[in-house]
C-alpha cells in the first residue's frame, strides 16, 4: 500500500470512526490500514469508510457495528469475521471469502458480491435489497421475493421479475414468487406470461393446503379476464384495473408478511 493511500485511509478513520472505539481498537486500526493483516483483531465500530482493503487479511476479526460503507474488499479474506451490524452499504467484495462469517443484521445493500464465497454462512438475517450478483444459493426463496414485492411497489416491475425468478432458481416450488412474478409481467403488459404464473401459484398453493393463496391467485386470474373482456369491448377501463391490482398486492403482504 503507497503512503498517499495510508494517509487517506487513516484520515477517513480518525473522523468517521466515534472516539471511543479509536480508543479501544486504535492499534488494531492503524494495523489493518498499514499491512492490510489482522487477523482476530478487535475492530468493533471501526469507521473504515471507503478504505482501501483489497486483499485484506481479517480473518476471524471482530468487525461488529464497524462502517465500511463503499470500502474496497475486493479479495479480502473475511472468513470467520463477526460483521454483526456492519455497514459494508455500497462496499466492494467481489471475490472476498465470506466463509463462515456472521452476517447477522449486516447492510449490504447496493455491495457487490460477484465471486463472494458464502459457504457456511447466510444472508437470511442481512440487509440485500439492491445488492449485485448475490451468488444463488446464498439467500433464500423468501428474502428474493420480499426484494421483488419491495420492486414492484416501487414500479419496478422488470427488476421485480429478476428478483423473482432467483427466488424461484432457488425454490422451484415457492409458490408466492410466481404469483408476484405474474402482477409484474402483466405490469409490462405481458399477459400470456403473466395467467401462466398465476395458474402455476394456485396449483402449488393448492397443493400446499394455502387458501389465502388459492384466493388471491384465483382473484388475480379473474381481473385478467375481465381485463380482457374490456379490451375486446374497446371499452375504457379507467383506474379500477390498477386499484384492484393494487388491492391483490396489498392481500399478499398481508397473508405473507
Amino acid at each position: 500500500m503507497s503512503w498517499r493511500k495510508f494517509t487517506t485511509a487513516t484520515v477517513v478513520a480518525i473522523f468517521i470512526a466515534p472516539s471511543t472505539a479509536w480508543a479501544n481498537n486504535g492499534n488494531d486500526i492503524y494495523q489493518l490500514l498499514s499491512t492490510q493483516r489482522c487477523e482476530q483483531c478487535n475492530l468493533v465500530n471501526a469507521g473504515l469508510v471507503r478504505a482501501d482493503l483489497a486483499g485484506a487479511q481479517l480473518q476471524g476479526a471482530n468487525l461488529s457495528n464497524a462502517n465500511l460503507g463503499r470500502a474496497d474488499l475486493t479479495g479480502a479474506n473475511l472468513r470467520g469475521a463477526n460483521l454483526t451490524g456492519a455497514n459494508l452499504r455500497g462496499a466492494d467484495l467481489t471475490g472476498a471469502n465470506l466463509r463462515g462469517a456472521n452476517l447477522t443484521r449486516t447492510d449490504l445493500r447496493n455491495a457487490y458480491l460477484r465471486d463472494a464465497q458464502l459457504e457456511g454462512t447466510t444472508l437470511e438475517n442481512a440487509y440485500i435489497k439492491g445488492a449485485i450478483a448475490i451468488p444463488n444459493s446464498a439467500a433464500s426463496a423468501q428474502q428474493y421475493y420480499q426484494i421483488a414485492f419491495a420492486q414492484a411497489q416501487q414500479g419496478n416491475y422488470e427488476t421485480a421479475v429478476e428478483y423473482s425468478n432467483l427466488a424461484i432458481r432457488v425454490d422451484s416450488e415457492y409458490a408466492p414468487a410466481y404469483l408476484g412474478r405474474g402482477i409484474a409481467r402483466y405490469e409490462l403488459g405481458q399477459e400470456q406470461a403473466a395467467i401462466q404464473d398465476a395458474e402455476r401459484a394456485a396449483d402449488l398453493f393448492a397443493q400446499q393446503e394455502n387458501i389465502a393463496g388459492v384466493q388471491t391467485s384465483q382473484e388475480f386470474l379473474q381481473i385478467m379476464k375481465t381485463a380482457q373482456k374490456v379490451k375486446e369491448e374497446q371499452q375504457d377501463s379507467g383506474g379500477g384495473l390498477g386499484n384492484v391490482l393494487t388491492s391483490v398486492g396489498s392481500l399478499l403482504m398481508r397473508f405473507l408478511f
